[in-house]
């Protein structure tokens, strides 16, 4: 005879009924096993900044980037033993996960917070042109956060100048000579409000890409934004007081470097046109 739960009340008669030795009950996994979710659609939502038993990144680290975006786009654009690299590389987020997924890596930062980050300007990258698989890249918003000391740091100038857009264009550059043609960059970057100014960084960077870098668009994520400082009873209760808006999301800009069939595709276009002008 079937085991069978002991009920006070008729709303549970029917789950009384239920042969208990036959309800399959589902397997844990061990914080070790754990890994993201393959994101399918265009809004990524994580609760955490990490995940699984060992740290990616310091989550103490000013704009500390989420581990899970990183482990999203290898499993889309990279195989294991792919070079990625990571000219912004803060606390080293993108190597500790590069890593775990038997991908090679490199980072680069002005101020290095990760052992295994080299120290170096990310205008000038030291890598010989078409030699990386992917990029990513988790760069300042502006200078509403103070990243580091050194003077060349990007995080220095307003996102309200045309200087702060001139010098990660440098950066842009320097990413679309090494990037292997067809290959994908991710650019995590949000907008700012500051001082009852809103500036729209993410859709200046890109124009920037896909216009002056000539970046081809693959795609724009939104990744909503839980762990920012702003994110307490007292800002909500002033967003609500003085009218304004936090930030609730970033932009993760997906773009690729042209192949030659796409830039073939692109000339027969051109020459197509022509023809009707």
């Amino acid at each position: 005879m079937p085991k069978r739960m002991q009920v006070k009340d008729k709303a549970s008669v029917q789950l009384s009924l239920i042969d208990q030795d036959k309800v399959i009950k589902p397997v844990s996994k061990t914080q070790e096993d754990e890994k993201p979710p393959f994101e399918t659609t265009t809004l990524w939502d994580f609760p955490r900044q990490s995940y699984g038993k060992k740290p990616k990144g310091n989550n103490k680290f000013q704009g500390v980037t989420p581990a899970f975006i990183i482990w999203n786009m290898l499993q889309r654009y990279t195989k294991p033993g792919d070079l990625v690299v990571d000219p912004m590389a803060g606390s080293g987020t993108t190597i500790d996960v590069c890593e775990e997924e038997d991908r090679k890596v490199i980072g680069y930062d002005v101020n290095p917070q990760h052992p295994k980050i080299i120290k170096k300007d990310s205008r000038k990258i030291p890598l010989e042109d078409n030699s990386v698989d992917m990029v990513f890249i988790d760069s300042p918003y502006g200078d509403n956060v103070n990243y580091s000391n050194e003077p060349e740091d990007i995080g220095k100038i307003s996102a309200e100048t045309p200087q702060f857009y001139e010098e990660l264009e440098k950066v842009s550059i320097e990413i679309y000579r090494i990037l292997k043609p067809g290959k994908v960059m991710g650019w995590l970057i949000g907008d700012q409000w500051v001082k009852r100014k809103f500036t729209p960084v993410g859709m200046k960077i890109y124009q920037m890409l896909t216009e002056n870098v000539k970046f081809e668009p693959i795609d724009i994520i939104c990744v909503a934004r839980r762990q920012q400082s702003s994110n307490t009873r007292v800002w909500h209760y002033r967003a609500q007081k003085f009218n304004f808006f936090l930030r609730g999301f970033k932009y993760l800009l997906l773009v690729k470097k042209p192949d030659e069939k796409s830039i073939k595709t692109e000339q027969r276009q051109k020459v197509k046109w022509q023809k009707y002008k």
